[in-house]
């Protein structure tokens, strides 16, 4: 069950900072304390909560899927994807500038952060290498020769 309980706001004939007393009417009245502020990453100030594990804190696991391989990774919820690029170089032997990240079907940039474009727990990240690198490689590949001394 819930209960809403109303608060009746009161004046005080009193100067202000000085003793406020209350109102009229006895009741004490319902003081404002400073307000506390903070930075979110995207640039935008607010009001700070007041618990803790507010929306976009804490860790959050996507499951990246690269081709046929499905690797579960925890991070916390206000990194970037470069950040999450770093993390998958360790996994799959791909560099970062070499890794193209999907999300709900758009390419990330790598200063996107996490939290900003919609990542939750347990969402659905594609890996894929980028194709020029692959190119790269085919090209190298074929231009190498072994030589038998």
């Amino acid at each position: 069950m819930i209960r809403f309980r109303s608060r009746r706001f009161c004046r005080s004939n009193s100067k202000v900072g000085g003793g406020g007393q209350g109102g009229r009417d006895g009741r004490d009245c319902i003081s404002s304390g400073d307000i506390k502020w903070e930075l979110r990453p995207g640039g935008m100030l607010v009001q700070k909560r007041e618990n803790e594990a507010s929306v976009g804190e804490g860790m959050v696991t996507v499951k990246v899927w690269s081709g046929s391989h499905l690797h579960d990774v925890s991070i916390e919820a206000t990194s970037t994807f470069g950040q999450l690029k770093m993390i998958l170089a360790l996994i799959t032997d791909l560099e970062p500038k070499e890794q193209r990240l999907l999300f709900k079907g758009k390419e990330r940039e790598d200063d996107d952060f996490l939290h900003m474009v919609g990542v939750e727990d347990m969402d659905k990240v594609l890996l894929f290498e980028d194709p020029a690198n692959k190119h790269r490689k085919l090209v190298v590949g074929k231009n190498c020769r072994t030589i038998i001394v």
